[in-house]
């Protein structure tokens, strides 16, 4: 992620998750990205984020691996996107925990319901994986599909979720 020069907006923090470390990068105390690849490459990386701000979301993640946590409650801000991506990415929300949607659901929910392929690229770019659960967008004929972080990330998601799930009933 490049970062115009001039006062730092953003801070950095990072989450040592079971698919290894996310990136978390905050502006102000709102969630703007997470990633799971390092995403900043100026110098200097931006600061640390203080504990304080990062301290929710790190006990919320912790808890979503464990299956206890179905939705964030973190405040986010989208520092990209056009608003078709955002009404995508809002969208995801209302897939419930250990459950998964076709693309073509997910075009007819915004409103879109040809707009399967646009809506594959505007998940390809979301950029709050995990918190906007684009990994719950599966293929029509029940195939995983893509997805940003991997496939397998994708599958593991999946499986921590529906394992928790099932694990409850």
């Amino acid at each position: 992620m490049k970062k115009k020069s001039g006062p730092v907006l953003f801070t950095v923090d990072t989450f040592q998750s079971p698919l290894g470390t996310l990136y978390l990068i905050f502006s102000g105390n709102a969630l703007a990205e997470m990633e799971f690849n390092q995403p900043y490459d100026i110098d200097p990386p931006p600061p640390v984020c203080p504990e304080q701000i990062s301290h929710s979301m790190k006990m919320q993640l912790g808890e979503y691996f464990k299956g206890r946590l179905k939705e964030f409650e973190q405040e986010v801000v989208f520092i990209r996107g056009t608003d078709f991506e955002r009404s995508v990415w809002l969208a995801l929300k209302e897939i419930p925990y250990g459950e998964t949607r076709p693309y073509k659901w997910l075009a007819g929910r915004i409103g879109k319901p040809m707009a399967m392929r646009a809506v594959g690229r505007a998940l390809s770019r979301n950029p709050l994986p995990i918190i906007m659960p684009c990994h719950r967008i599966i293929e029509s004929d029940g195939s995983i599909g893509g997805y940003s972080g991997g496939i397998d990330i994708k599958r593991r998601l999946l499986d921590l979720e529906y394992y928790h799930t099932i694990g409850m009933q």
